[in-house]
């Protein structure tokens, strides 16, 4: 009976964890409390106040909704373009507007199909769902570009190791430049220069203008004219512009939408419904980190040169929604000298070992956070690294997710031996545990501790049980989360009718396996994956004597195939590896008692009294 209490234990300790771990770990562990400069924005935008010190980045490059909706070709054709050609990515940046707004992701294709199209992660003003990552400056003292500036362009092609430099300057002579580089897979370096050139022109002009007037005016406004030529304030910005909030809007336990890393700290606080009922935005300030949007499989994130402090804001201007980064100082550009600042442009798929380098190599803080481990991460980076060895292995994503349950139960498989061993123990104890309750059953407090002077004496722990059990509930929640959110699984066949280890096992019987012309509601849809679940379930608990108790016997005969519903929704992945687990649980076991023949000769000693128990109960009734 005590493998069957584990048992329903650990359901309802998974359920526990699997629904209610969010609460638990915002009370256990509170994230870090807001800086001053949010709790400043959070309560203006409660007021309706402005917030001050980021006015200046508010609603930079917001485009209002278009009155016509073009096609993604259509809008590709209206102005001169560069064109991006990488091994991951393809597409095109937008001269008019210096706006990156044409990005394919050429590894990965919307639908199972494979003539689907590429997945489109960017795309240009004016198509249903535009969304583009722009560079610029804000200031004062110079004429800056704009959304409807067009830039000149140093070669009509960015791809690894070609970079591509855009130009233009002003009626003042002052020079804008933005230098594209771009790696072999989502990463985009930018270099933003502001020449002043304009200054020793616009101060001869002045002098010349200023000569031929009569009076002793004509002196202060040279110099006037020279001071205004010379001082400009300046500061280069980054924004991921998005007009719609993409169709997958997360789940409960998977943060989709604005986030970013500020002084080294993620935050997933923020959601699009968060962003629209802030008037004035949210504002951050942070030394170097990221901020962007982060989709379930897909990313555009800016990054600002790491030692460099930026205010930042999440912002919802126009129906658009809004990342906008700027440095936090304006630099002073004296007529005749030039200003730099570098900064990158993410724009991909979330994909683990890229994210990694990024992080690793590269020195973008914590950028693997985009994904959403949760609380488990180091389990489940643990084990993506094992899944993702043995798919370079195998090739087949389903095979690697068996090498991973083999694993697994390998390394459960000596506390699963201590489990079984204590058991024996404790089955052997029954008779003697059995007398004690007797013998104090009216002194509740002396049979406890006679209880544990037994187990002292015996050296038996009744708790040793429960540590499976408890070492089990983070592997499954760390899987459950790691085959929900890996991109690596997407899409990726198994063998027979699993063509996608990502979605539920398609073929269910309701519809009978698809002959029949409907799809069945989700909660009914049972595939074949889940069926297994419950048959293996109901053969593992049929390996022990049946309890005695008709409530008990109710309870472990409807849980396998509760199981079997509450599993049909879930990735097929994760169903997978609960069959395989079930399976080898099962060879498990019998191994287990054949070492411990105590343990079941004990049961069936039990049921047997029990039995005869209650025909004894039964014959003196009747």
């Amino acid at each position: 009976m005590e493998d069957r209490r584990n048992l329903i234990l650990a359901v309802l300790l998974t359920g526990l964890v699997l629904f209610g771990w969010p609460y638990v770990a915002d009370y256990f562990f509170p994230q870090p409390e807001p800086t001053a400069e949010q709790i400043a924005a959070q309560k203006a935008d409660k007021s309706g106040a402005s917030t001050g010190s980021s006015s200046d980045i508010s609603g930079l490059n917001a485009n209002a909704a278009p009155k016509k909706i073009l096609t993604v070709a259509q809008a590709l054709k209206t102005n001169a373009r560069v064109k991006i050609e990488t091994p991951k990515l393809s597409g095109s940046i937008n001269l008019e507007g210096a706006k990156i707004d044409d990005i394919l992701l050429l590894a990965h294709r919307t639908e199972l199909a494979e003539d689907s199209p590429k997945v489109r992660l960017f795309a240009p003003v004016g198509t249903k769902d535009a969304y583009y990552a722009s560079f610029g400056w804000v200031g004062k003292g110079a004429q800056l570009p704009d959304t409807k500036t067009v830039w000149t362009p140093s070669a009509t092609t960015l791809s690894p190791g070609s970079p591509v430099t855009l130009e233009w300057t002003n009626p003042q002579g002052q020079k804008f430049e933005i230098l594209f580089s771009i790696d072999e897979n989502y990463m985009i370096n930018v270099t933003q220069k502001f020449t002043n050139n304009g200054g020793q022109t616009t101060i001869q002009n002045a002098t010349e203008e200023n000569a031929e007037n009569d009076g002793d005016t004509a002196p202060q406004n040279t110099v006037a004219q020279n001071k205004a030529a010379q001082d400009v304030e300046i500061a280069p910005f980054g924004l991921l512009n998005r007009a719609t909030v993409p169709e997958d809007q997360g789940f409960w336990n998977v943060h989709v939408g604005p986030m970013g890393v500020f002084n080294d700290v993620a935050d997933y606080d923020w959601e699009y419904d968060d962003v629209d009922e802030a008037p004035n935005g949210v504002d951050f300030a942070s030394k170097g980190g990221w901020l962007g949007f982060t989709d379930k499989y897909w990313l555009g994130a800016l990054i600002p040169d790491q030692s460099a402090s930026i205010k930042a804001k999440f912002t919802a201007p126009d129906g658009n929604y809004q990342t906008i980064m700027v440095r936090e100082t304006q630099d002073k550009v004296a007529a005749g000298a030039s200003i730099s600042h570098d900064s990158r442009l993410f724009a991909g798929a979330k994909e683990v070992v890229i994210l990694d380098k990024y992080t690793d190599e590269y020195g973008v803080p914590k950028l693997d956070l985009a994904i959403d481990w949760g609380w488990f991460r180091v389990i489940e980076k643990f084990f993506f690294l094992i899944l993702n060895t043995f798919f370079g292995w195998f090739g087949n994503f389903g095979f690697a997710i068996i090498g991973l349950t083999v694993v697994v139960r390998g390394l459960m498989f000596p506390i699963a031996q201590k489990q079984f061993k204590s058991m024996a123990v404790m089955r052997t104890l029954q008779p003697k545990m059995k007398k004690i309750q007797e013998k104090f059953k009216d002194d509740k407090q002396k049979q406890q501790q006679a209880i544990m002077n037994l187990y002292k004496e015996e050296k038996a722990n009744p708790l040793a049980g429960c540590l499976p059990i408890l070492i089990q509930i983070p592997i499954f929640f760390a899987l459950y989360k790691l085959l929900l959110l890996s991109i690596e699984m997407r899409h990726q066949p198994f063998i027979l009718w699993i063509k996608d280890l990502s979605v539920p096992d398609p073929l269910t019987p309701i519809n009978l396996f698809g002959l029949l012309p409907f799809t069945p509601p989700s909660f009914i849809a049972i595939g074949i994956l889940p069926i297994l679940l419950g048959v293996s379930m109901w053969g593992m608990m049929r390996l022990n004597p049946p309890p005695t108790d008709e409530i008990q016997k109710q309870i472990f005969g409807l849980m396998p195939w509760f199981l079997m519903f509450v599993m049909a929704p879930f990735a097929a992945g994760l169903q997978l590896y609960w069959v395989v687990s079930n399976l080898l649980t099962i060879a498990q076991q019998k191994w287990l008692y054949s070492r411990y023949p105590q343990i079941k000769e004990q049961m069936a000693k039990e049921a047997a009294e029990k039995a005869a128990e209650k025909a004894a109960k039964k014959a003196s009734g009747s």
